[in-house]
C-alpha cells in the first residue's frame, strides 16, 4: 500500500510537512502581538556569538546555563520557534492573516500568509511518489520549490535525485549511462530505459549530478521531474504492489505456484 501524501494546506489537520515531508499530524497556531517596549523598540535576534557569550559565562549556575543554551541555540538557528509563554502580560494587538502550523513529526514551523505557506517555500511542481527513497524524497521536494525561483538548481538537484535513486536500486550512481546499462542487464524495462536515457541526455548530457547548467530551465526541470516519478513508479512502487497482491494469497497457493516454478532435475 502506498504511503498517504496531502499538499499542505491551511483547511487540514494532517498534511505533508513542508519541512521534511513527512505526512503527519500539524498543530496551528493563530497570533497575536505585543507592542515593543520605548526602551527596546526594535526585535532582538539571537545569533552565534551571544549563544558563545552565555557559554563562556562563568557566574551562571550550570542547570541554567544549560536550559538557556538549549533555548539560544534553537533561536540562532534562524527557524521559527513556537514555545509556551511564561510571561504573564497579556497581547494587545491580533494578528490576522498571519498563522503557524508546527510538524509532529520534525516539531519545525511553517508559516503561512491568507491561505499561503510563505515559509519553507512552497512545492510548485508534481507531488512526489511516495515511494521515493527519504533522500531522494527530500531533494525532490527542495527542487519543486524552486522550480520558479532558481529552474538551474532545481533541475541540478533532480539530477542528484536521480543518482540517489539509482544507488538506491543497487548501482554505483557515478555514471547514469553505466548505470542504465548495468539496469538493462537486471532486466529494466524498456519504458524506464527511455525514461533514464532521457533525464541523461535532457539539457546537457556532460552535467553531473548536482551541477548547474546554463541551458536548465522551467521546463527542463519540470520534465525531469516527471521522468524521477516515472523512474519511481515503474522500479519501485509497482513491483512493491505486486510483491503485497501476492503476499496476500494463501500460503497454500503460493507454496503450489513456488513448486510449479521451482526447476526440475533430468
Amino acid at each position: 500500500m502506498a504511503k498517504k501524501s496531502v499538499p499542505a494546506s491551511i483547511s487540514e489537520v494532517a498534511f505533508d510537512c513542508l519541512h521534511c515531508g513527512s505526512y503527519t499530524t500539524h498543530t496551528w497556531f493563530d497570533l497575536c502581538g505585543t507592542a515593543r517596549p520605548s526602551n527596546s523598540r526594535t526585535p532582538s535576534i539571537i545569533n552565534a556569538a551571544f549563544v558563545e557569550t552565555v557559554r563562556a559565562d562563568a557566574t551562571m549556575k550550570p542547570e541554567m546555563r544549560k536550559w538557556m543554551l538549549d533555548h539560544l541555540e534553537r533561536l540562532a538557528t534562524g527557524l521559527v520557534q513556537v514555545d509556551a509563554s511564561k510571561d504573564s502580560k497579556y497581547a494587545t494587538y491580533s494578528v490576522a492573516n498571519l498563522h503557524l502550523s508546527k510538524c509532529f513529526a520534525c516539531e519545525n514551523v511553517s508559516v503561512w500568509v491568507f491561505d499561503k505557506p510563505v515559509y519553507p517555500v512552497a512545492s510548485d511542481g508534481p507531488t512526489p511518489n511516495a515511494d521515493l527513497p527519504d533522500g531522494a524524497r527530500l531533494d525532490y521536494q527542495e527542487a519543486t520549490r524552486l522550480l520558479n525561483l532558481s529552474p538551474r538548481a532545481a533541475a541540478a538537484l533532480l539530477r542528484l535525485t536521480i543518482q540517489k535513486l539509482c544507488i538506491h536500486l543497487g548501482e554505483k550512481g557515478k555514471d547514469l549511462n553505466g548505470d542504465i546499462a548495468s539496469l538493462v542487464k537486471k532486466g529494466l524495462s524498456p519504458l524506464v530505459q527511455k525514461s533514464l536515457d532521457t533525464v541523461r541526455v535532457v539539457g546537457n548530457e556532460a552535467v553531473h549530478p548536482g551541477t548547474l547548467d546554463l541551458k536548465d530551465d522551467r521546463a527542463t526541470a519540470t520534465t525531469l521531474c516527471k521522468l524521477v516519478n516515472i523512474i519511481a513508479e515503474q522500479m519501485i512502487s509497482n513491483p512493491k504492489h505486486v510483491n503485497e497482491i501476492y503476499a496476500s494469497l494463501p500460503a497454500s497457493k503460493r507454496e503450489a505456484i513456488e513448486t510449479r516454478d521451482r526447476p526440475t532435475s533430468k
